[in-house]
């Protein structure tokens, strides 16, 4: 396998991988328009079955993966407020080399949340 990309989701609140969550992958044009490549949820190690793009279809470009953490987190009936303060978190990067393993990955609580390159 050449250059591909993956990601996964880890919920800091509970100290566990979050399964169960969607993420939507999305390319982004230089004029700002937006194209839908791929629609997953995360498995029970918080990770998606397959990289979200592999091989010829890994371009270098901009990214954005929304990950859909509203959904997951009200299903611990917390003390969250409603509508939740985070329920979409969009991710915009670029890819420079399409032949590397670009790893975006998620920490998130209801709360906050970071994110890295990893690999």
């Amino acid at each position: 396998m050449t250059g591909y990309l993956t990601t996964h989701v880890l919920d800091t609140a509970h100290g566990c991988p979050a399964a169960g969550v969607a993420i939507a992958l999305w390319s982004i044009s230089d004029e700002g328009d937006h194209l839908l490549l791929a629609q997953v949820t995360t498995n029970e190690d918080g990770r998606t079955d397959a990289p979200l793009l592999t091989d010829s279809g890994f371009k270098v470009g901009t990214y954005e993966l929304v990950f859909s953490v509203g959904s997951y987190f009200a299903q611990f009936n917390q003390a969250a407020p409603n509508p939740p303060f985070l329920d979409e978190i969009p991710l915009r990067f670029s890819v420079a080399n399409s032949a590397a393993h670009y790893h975006v990955p998620l920490l998130v609580s209801p709360w906050s949340y970071s994110t890295y390159r990893g690999s």
